[in-house]
This record gives C-alpha cells, sequence and structure tokens, in this order.
C-alpha cells in the first residue's frame, strides 16, 4: 500500500473546478479556460456509460467530469474497455514471457523516485489498481495528481526524462518533449500568463512499486500528452497514450518544430493505395469532418464503438503492409522492442483491423481516421483552432508579451465561423479544422488499456 485511497467527493470536486468555472464563464473566456482540448464529437455513434447524450461539444465548457469530452470518469473496478458492443472479447492477451527485458526502465524508474523527497514521493504513488490511472486528461486546465515537472530541481527533471527515454523509442522520446515545448510557446503566444501552458505542466504519478517481477506502472500527464505504462514482468502495455498539440508547426526559441508529419502522411500513404470500390467504404459520405471527431479521447474508457469502414481481409498485400505502417507509427512511441512484440500482436488480427475516414484525401486536408481491430485503436484528428492562428485568440484581443518564437504555417482564413458563443465556437463541431490542431490516441481494446486484463490474469493465476 502507498497511503492513498480513492479520491474523495472533495478531491472530486476540486479536479473539476475549471469545468464549473468554464461554464459559468462562457464563450471566450470559456475557451481560453479550456485551451486546445477537445477530445470527442457530435457525430459520436455510441457514448460511454454515464455520458450525457446532449450539452456543449467536447472540451468545450460544460463537460461532465472534467475530462473535457463531456464524459465521465470511470472508475478502476468499473473498467471493462473499449469494445464493440459492450461485451469483452475473451483470450486476446496472456501472462507470458516477451524476452523483452524491462530491466532499464524499472531501474530508471527507481532512480527517479529515489531522488525525490519523501513528501514528493508520497504525493505521486499510488497502489497499482488505483482510480488514478484513469483519471487522465488533455485537458490544460485540469487539475493533476502526481509530481510536477516544473517544481521540481534540474536534477530531478533530468532522472525523469530518463525514465521516460527508457520508456519511449528514440522518437516517442522526442514527440513527447516537442509537444511540451509547443505547449509553452502557445503559453507565450497567448501572453504568457497560464502556468498549464508551459513546459513545466506535466506530472508523474507512480502505480505499485517499480519492480522486474510484481506488477507496476507510471503516468505522465499534462496538456497535449497522456502516457499510461504498465509492466509486468517483461511485459508492457503502452496505453491509452494520447498525443497532440496546438499549434503543430511553430518555431519555439530558435528551433523549428512540425509534429504529426509521420501520422498524416501514413493516413494518406493508406488511403491513396485504395480503389476507387475500397474507397467508397472507407471514406463515410454520410458524415461530415466536424471541428471535433475523436471518440476514444479521456474518459471514454468504456466505450461501445462498432467497427466501420473496410476491413485488413479485403486488402491486398501491399495495402496491409501499408495499413501495418500506419499502426507501426503510434506503436513505435513506445521502446523499440516492446513495439515489436506489440505489432506481432496487430498482425494476428490483421484480416479484422478496420480502416475509415473522415474528410478530404489532399496533403493539407484537415481529416480524421480510425485503425480498429480487437487489439488496438488508433485515432487521428485535425480539430478547429482554439488559441492561436489569429490576431484575437481564443482569450480574446491581442497576445500581451512577446512569445519566445515566431508561429509557422497559420491558417489564413482567419476565425472559424461560429463564434465562441454559439454553434461549437472555435473549437467546438461546426468549427473549421485545420492540421494546426491535432489530436491522437492509440488505445488497446477489450480490457487491455492500463494492463487491466493482465493484471486481472496475475493476480488469478500467481496469487
Amino acid at each position: 500500500m502507498h497511503g492513498h485511497h480513492p479520491r474523495t467527493p472533495e478531491a472530486e470536486r476540486s479536479r473539476r473546478w475549471f469545468m464549473n468555472k468554464a461554464l459559468l464563464a462562457g464563450g471566450a473566456a470559456a475557451l481560453a479556460t479550456m485551451t486546445g482540448c477537445s477530445n470527442g464529437s457530435s457525430n459520436t455513434s455510441s457514448s460511454p456509460s454515464g455520458a450525457p447524450s446532449g450539452g456543449m461539444p467536447s472540451g468545450g465548457p460544460g463537460g461532465a467530469g472534467g475530462m473535457g469530452p463531456g464524459q465521465t470518469e470511470v472508475k478502476y473496478k468499473d473498467f471493462t474497455g473499449l469494445t464493440t458492443d459492450g461485451k469483452v472479447v475473451d483470450d486476446l492477451y496472456a501472462v507470458h514471457s516477451t524476452g523483452v527485458s524491462t530491466d532499464k526502465v524499472v531501474k530508471a524508474a527507481q532512480a527517479f523516485l529515489d531522488g525525490l523527497s519523501a513528501k514528493e514521493r508520497k504525493s505521486c504513488t499510488f497502489d497499482v489498481d488505483d482510480d488514478e490511472w484513469l483519471a487522465w486528461s488533455n485537458v490544460d486546465g485540469y487539475q493533476r495528481k502526481g509530481v510536477r515537472m516544473g517544481d521540481i530541481t534540474d536534477r530531478k527533471r533530468e532522472l525523469g526524462f530518463a525514465l521516460l527515454g527508457a520508456a519511449l523509442s528514440a522518437k516517442g522520446l522526442t514527440q513527447t518533449r516537442n509537444i511540451m515545448k509547443l505547449n509553452q510557446f502557445l503559453g507565450d503566444y497567448n501572453g504568457g500568463n497560464r502556468d498549464t501552458l508551459t513546459e513545466g505542466a506535466y506530472f508523474f504519478t507512480f502505480m505499485g512499486t517499480p519492480s522486474t517481477s510484481k506488477p507496476w506502472g507510471f503516468q505522465y500527464e499534462g496538456h497535449h500528452v497522456a502516457i499510461n505504462y504498465f509492466v509486468l514482468g517483461d511485459q508492457v502495455v503502452m496505453t491509452p497514450t494520447f498525443m497532440g498539440s496546438e499549434p503543430t508547426s511553430a518555431t519555439y526559441e530558435g528551433e523549428k518544430i512540425t509534429l504529426f508529419k509521420p501520422e498524416t502522411k501514413a493516413g494518406l500513404a493508406l488511403i491513396r493505395s485504395l480503389t476507387s470500390a475500397q474507397r467508397a467504404k472507407v471514406i463515410d459520405s454520410k458524415v461530415s469532418k466536424s471541428g471535433t471527431d475523436m471518440k476514444a479521447g479521456a474518459g471514454s474508457d468504456n466505450l461501445k464503438l462498432a467497427y466501420q469502414g473496410l476491413p485488413g481481409s479485403e486488402l491486398t498485400s501491399a495495402q496491409k503492409d501499408k495499413l501495418l505502417d500506419l499502426v507501426r507509427v503510434y506503436v513505435g512511441y513506445m521502446d523499440d522492442g516492446h513495439a515489436e512484440v506489440k505489432m506481432t500482436e496487430v498482425e494476428k488480427h490483421l484480416d479484422q483491423t478496420y480502416f475509415y475516414w473522415l474528410g478530404k484525401t489532399k496533403d493539407t486536408s484537415a481529416f480524421y481516421y480510425r485503425v480498429h481491430s480487437p487489439v488496438v485503436l488508433i485515432e487521428y484528428d485535425a480539430q478547429s483552432p482554439l488559441a492561436y492562428g489569429t490576431k484575437t485568440g481564443a482569450g480574446g484581443g491581442q497576445p500581451s508579451g512577446q512569445p519566445t518564437g515566431q508561429m509557422t504555417g497559420q491558417p489564413t482564413g482567419g476565425m472559424p465561423s461560429g463564434g465562441p458563443g454559439g454553434g461549437g465556437g472555435m473549437g467546438g463541431p461546426n468549427g473549421t479544422p485545420t492540421q494546426q490542431h491535432i489530436h491522437t490516441i492509440i488505445r488497446t481494446p477489450n480490457g487491455g488499456d492500463y494492463g487491466v486484463d493482465l493484471l486481472k490474469l496475475h493476480l488469478e493465476t500467481d496469487h
């Protein structure tokens, strides 16, 4: 035990203070409160249990539960995971040896924890099955628990990044760091008066104790980043992993940063490899691309989401390779060895892997796509802007002070249709999406997220 227990009602209210504030503020002020955070859709065909059926769009003010999309926070004991119909497919996962060592990540996690003060360590450690696993959000103003990177010493921060370096691939670490930098850029661009829009506003929490044999994990979370990393022996589950950014391209402190090019290009490569008949099955002609279309974001842990689009069984060998290339981009955020283990799992279900698309298919198009199988769900969503790209940002008026970087690739069309007060506003479903605000997520359906199914199997067989 780690001295933590389920959150009290008082703590729950504290976590949701910013949502209530957004409700009361309304309009542009509410959008400023919710900077860059939408993760659901008005077009969703199904809702997670407890989610309201109407109201504000995802990420906008008024979302229930403080998660951003008008969703509710599922408790660990009630977790079933993403399913197509509410029924978990059995026998997808097993406790076994992967042959890929987790020694480095265990040592790095222990080194980070050992470097913390007793107070800091107590604040970020929880039981392995704590509700804290599911209490993440991509929203910047969400009140998080754990150790905040901006509040610890340089040496402790270095140990934290060393842990991320052990858990992630080089590409995954670079992407995470660049999202953090562009979060700081966004804060500077909007006046520099929000401590949530900084490089330091990211938090570590640990569930269980780092071990090469017993189950444990960690979470790294902040605006536009949520990495959930579960370890059991030499098995790793790194989902849900949410990555996003607004903007996706900017020059920050002299460094040109461009995010989500591989995710964009791999999606386009697959859709363009399809025949006209195949594209007719993949591209939804009945639903238009909106300002926010993601289904499985924060608060959607028990989402029911039916397969849509074209199954892998109807792809040619070359097209299947492109589908695997697309999945590999997202799976490749994790360390190389465990990424290959996951790709082997994905390949076993390739014929049952569906590809679905909303929007156009030009290089500059703002589109949405989904890859969905029994063992993986990937979403890519180019969303409408909330706080950049116009002279009058979400908070209203010209940003005070000079940002540390210079925007590149800003939208030239001015303010999206539908102001902050109606019809979805800049960040709502009726806003105009662009590639300068992108959200992505990868999940493990059928109880796999957070390693829940593996933990259950471990407890059944080893205890």
